[in-house]
């Protein structure tokens, strides 16, 4: 009997969006495997942990996103980095699929060229770079640099114009982004006001409460409260970042752009 062929989307889908989607049908449709997971990291170890929605929000996401593609019964989503050791290292979670699932199924990677760039620098690299076919679609500014002997590189597979970071950033604004993830997924993040300035604020002052001497993290604080024009808590964050980090330029341009705007809305304050 032959093995499935299961091709592995790793992703912090925070949140999926309909380019994650497009390419998971792309390899469906040109046959590159019969299913594809799309596993769902509950930490990359490259990214902020604050800045990553809850596990089950970013699942419930993805569900509802492999519903609503094309191959609903082929693109599929996967919580088993959840079951595993944190932080999430792509290698544990190939091991354990191997181990596991091997016998049954033949599994291959799908990155895009800018993860492969960074391969060489995961966890036990050359166990990924040996033992598995990669398959490798074009992200917009990052021209794959790195290759495998068992790398694919697939030039015509959709590129999509926005990544999630600036979905996120849309929903900050306050502006719609169905256009972006779909009907279901948009409805999905305004049942929990995900990524709100409201929601991002609650969770930096977690964050804070946590680690009060990360700079980084006064830094986008204060950049929430600037959107909204409270601009006392705004100098206050900019500052402490100042402090706890005096090389830090952005800290600095937002310091001088609040206390600008300040001179100029109150000038009779500053200048009795």
């Amino acid at each position: 009997m032959a093995k499935l062929r299961m091709m592995l989307f790793f992703g912090s889908f925070n949140p999926v969006h309909k380019g994650h989607i497009a390419l998971a049908e792309y390899a469906v449709e040109r046959g590159l495997c019969d299913q594809v997971a799309m596993i769902i990291s509950p930490h990359n170890p490259f990214k902020q942990s604050w800045a990553q929605a809850a596990e089950t929000d970013r699942l419930e996401m993805v569900e509802a996103a492999c519903k609503a593609s094309k191959y609903p019964e082929q693109i599929v989503p996967s919580v088993i980095e959840f079951l595993l050791e944190k932080p999430s290292y792509t290698v544990n979670t190939l091991r354990h699929l191997k181990e596991n699932y091997g016998s049954q199924m033949e599994l291959s990677i799908l990155m895009g060229s800018d993860l492969i760039n960074q391969l060489p620098r995961w966890r036990e690299a050359g166990e990924i770079i040996d033992g598995f076919d990669i398959y490798v679609y074009p992200r917009p500014g990052h021209p794959m640099e790195f290759s495998t002997k068992r790398t694919t590189f697939l030039e015509d597979a959709p590129q999509c114009p926005f990544s999630s970071t600036e979905v996120r950033e849309a929903l900050e604004r306050g502006e719609s982004v169905e256009a972006m993830v779909g009907e279901d997924v948009a409805r999905y993040i305004r049942s929990k006001a995900l990524w709100s300035l409201g929601y991002k604020l609650t969770v930096l002052n977690a964050a804070i409460s946590r680690s009060p001497e990360d700079a980084e993290l006064y830094i986008e604080r204060g950049k929430c409260y600037f959107r909204q024009n409270e601009w006392g808590s705004a100098i206050n964050d900019f500052r402490k970042a100042q402090k706890l980090s005096p090389e830090m330029e952005e800290a600095k341009q937002y310091l001088e752009m609040a206390e600008e705007i300040l001179e100029f809305r109150y000038i009779d304050i500053y200048n009795p």
